[in-house]
């Protein structure tokens, strides 16, 4: 198929190089025919032609678009435009059937490619977008321009839906959620779930020499006597900062020598401060930035990784990255639950740990359970992120919704 992917995320951004560019060089293989249209931000310039690179040599074509921030809202919708009008010259000029578009923003431009030029539209959510901004503090309905936005996108979220031609979810939850919905005409619709999906390849114990992990732990000041929990990806909005240092902390009143990774991108002195207010040594946190290429390694120096998250009604559709790349490597998970198909997949996959409650009772409970982190089994572990991870299983997926509309 000849397919035009639209994102309003960058193929520069840590997000694009690992849940946009390895599904559509895997397609690319199997034979379809991709144009991508993204939004780059400027701050990211100089990693730009690593990634044309890697678009030239899957013969994929790439229009990186500049994304504009300032004003709010004016900017937005000048970035549309500009996409809008690049986007149809491509349909025209590629013969494209397929707008494939990655979240609300870029589904906008989709249905208009729909309704004028007569094209195939997947809306691919990435999540109950509208919903996350607000939740997440972006936008206050108080404020009457962001209550207006908010309802202009729920009423698109409904036409995406009602006239996608395909809809892709995250999430086994968010999918069920939709089909409830009896306010969408034509149901039920169309809709296959495609998690985030990790590279399993990159993300293999088995390729990680002991020396390699030794080295590592001495360079970060860890030995193998010590407990390592660690924490991956960003910090703010929807994930528990405080929460997780506070699990933490009490961990350290049973394990005092306990080491507290931190792998992110986040300023050192973020974390540090409120490690602080936790009552936290400086001594006992290791904080970090890596590259994709470098967290395998890192992770292989931990005991188990560590993600509490917001609990919502968004937070049905969530699907967290790191999820899949913690598992792929055999490492035990703690987390809280209600969030996305991740209660399901830790259990079915005897992953680790899932708290129902934030608070120093659950915390110690489950602390006093540590040692049962050692009785898991990492290929086990391993095997549960193949079943539901797997990036060749869900290009495999797009694969088979591609075919389903060329017919």
């Amino acid at each position: 198929m000849k397919v035009l992917f639209i994102s309003y995320d960058g193929m520069t951004d840590p997000l694009g190089q690992s849940q946009v560019i390895p599904y559509l060089v895997g397609l690319a293989k199997l034979g379809h025919s991709i144009s991508i249209i993204s939004c780059e931000k400027v701050e990211r310039k100089n990693e730009q032609s690593n990634i044309q690179q890697i678009f030239f040599d899957a013969k994929i074509e790439w229009h990186p678009v500049q994304y504009t921030k300032k004003p709010p809202i004016i900017s937005t919708i000048k970035d549309i435009r500009s996409i809008y009008k690049l986007a149809a010259r491509l349909v025209k000029e590629n013969k494209i059937e397929i707008v494939h578009c990655r979240s609300y923003i870029a589904a906008l431009i989709g249905l208009r490619l729909k309704k004028n030029l007569g094209v195939k539209f997947i809306l691919d959510m990435r999540g109950f977008w509208a919903d996350e901004r607000v939740e997440g503090g972006l936008w206050n309905l108080k404020n009457p321009l962001y209550k207006i936005i908010y309802s202009y996108f729920k009423k698109k979220e409904k036409q995406f839906l009602e006239q996608a031609d395909y809809t892709i979810s995250l999430t086994e939850n968010a999918r069920t959620e939709i089909l409830s919905w009896k306010n969408i005409s034509n149901q039920p619709l169309d809709i296959d779930v495609i998690p985030c999906c990790v590279d399993m390849n990159l993300f293999d114990a088995t390729k990680i020499s002991v020396p390699s992990i030794q080295n590592k732990k001495m360079e970060l000041g860890l030995t193998d006597s010590v407990f390592v929990l660690s924490y991956v990806g960003s910090i703010g909005t929807w994930y528990l900062c405080d929460e997780m240092l506070q699990f933490f902390s009490r961990l350290l009143k049973k394990i005092p020598s306990a080491k507290f990774l931190f792998i992110t991108p986040e300023a050192k002195d973020f974390v540090i401060t409120k490690a602080r207010a936790q009552n936290i040594p400086i001594e006992s946190l290791v904080i970090l930035k890596a590259t994709r290429n470098e967290m395998p390694l890192l992770l292989k120096c931990c005991d188990a990784s560590i993600f509490f998250i917001k609990p919502s009604f968004s937070k049905k559709a969530s699907s967290p990255v790191k999820q899949g790349e913690i598992m792929s490597m055999g490492i035990p998970i703690i987390c809280n639950s209600k969030i996305g198909d991740t209660d399901l997949i830790v259990r079915e996959s005897n992953a680790g740990f899932i708290l129902k409650e934030l608070t120093d009772d659950a915390f110690d409970n489950m602390i006093t359970q540590l040692e049962k982190l050692k009785d898991l089994n990492p290929t086990e572990i391993r095997k549960g992120a193949e079943k539901f991870y797997s990036l060749e299983k869900g290009i495999d997926a797009f694969d088979k919704i591609y075919k389903k509309l060329s017919r």
